[in-house]
């Protein structure tokens, strides 16, 4: 396979994937498990996974291997560190670490931290969802929302990281729902979406985020009372968490700011709806696809043509 030029990572806490790719981007093989960071010191260690995927596919003795997300935490494989707001992307390849005494060369890219007393605050790979979705531009302007378990919201500025948010927004949904009061009202939910219950919901809590907890507790109360499938409570629990993080994420947009919604699947769905019932536009980039294009940008700056070989 003379063509493969790079192997990219994106190593998270609970999930692994991994690309063979050629110099122009092209995707020669890919892997996908869920052999996250918690699961790698019972199966050997951060390097043995990684060889047992790149044995399955063939990668080349000398393909270098750039890797993104938690692989470069404190309790990863190598610590990488993180940059300081404001960041600008290209920095990100600039303090990508080599993890030491390495049969080949891996580098792991940093993530990016907010050291604010108030608004305190870290991210590691959606950094490179972020390189992938906007390049090394430094004209980007935008608020970026990134979905997930721990929700995203970030304020690009002229190219460069300037603040960012997290919501535990994924987190609190597992949490109420199966843990507290309202797991009996949605107890026997099916997979059928109750759409204008959700997109109600939403409404709701983006207009007054102050009744978060009040708003919660309605969907037992109001089943209570009148009554209502459980598919209906689950999607009212899921549109208040939703709009009360769009709520929050909204504060620092600027006039004439445009945003960016980087999402795939189910949450992709869930959130374009939101921001729909909102009448607020988005651009749509598609999640899954962006973090293999951050790792191929950072790749080839990282090693430029005729070093990664």
């Amino acid at each position: 396979m003379s063509e493969a030029a790079y192997v990219a990572v994106d190593w998270g806490t609970s999930s692994f994937r991994l690309w063979l790719a050629e110099r122009t981007g092209r995707i020669l093989a890919e892997r996908r498990s869920q052999e996250g960071m918690m699961m790698v010191e019972r199966l050997g260690g951060f390097a043995a996974v990684l060889q047992s995927h790149l044995d399955v596919i063939g990668a080349p003795a000398d393909s270098p291997v750039v890797v993104c997300g938690m692989a470069g935490a404190r309790q990863g494989w190598t610590e990488a560190g993180y940059l300081e707001t404001p960041a600008s992307l290209s920095s990100i390849l600039e303090r990508a670490v080599a993890v030491p005494h390495a049969a080949r060369d891996i580098r792991i890219l940093p993530g990016i931290a907010q050291r604010h007393p108030n608004r305190p605050d870290v991210m590691r790979g959606e950094e490179t969802q972020l390189l992938g979705a906007f390049g090394l531009g430094e004209t980007v302007n935008a608020i970026v929302c990134m979905p997930g378990t721990h929700s995203k919201w970030v304020r690009l500025r002229d190219g460069k990281v300037e603040g960012f948010a997290t919501f535990m927004t994924g987190e609190l949904f597992s949490v109420i729902s199966r843990e507290t009061i309202l797991s009996y009202a949605v107890a026997g939910a099916d997979d059928a979406e109750d759409v204008d219950a959700f997109r109600a919901a939403v409404s709701e809590a983006c207009a007054s985020p102050a009744l978060a907890t009040n708003l919660l507790f309605h969907v037992r109360s109001g089943q209570l009372l009148y009554g209502g499938e459980a598919s209906a409570a689950l999607a009212r629990i899921s549109g208040t968490l939703i709009g009360l993080e769009l709520a929050g994420g909204l504060l620092n947009a600027a006039p004439g700011d445009d945003v960016t919604l980087i999402a795939s699947g189910r949450l992709q769905a869930l959130y374009q709806s939101a921001f729909d019932r909102l009448s607020i536009p988005i651009r749509l980039i598609d999640a899954d696809e962006v973090v293999f294009q951050g790792l191929s940008v950072a790749a080839k700056a990282i090693w430029p043509e005729g070093d990664a070989s």
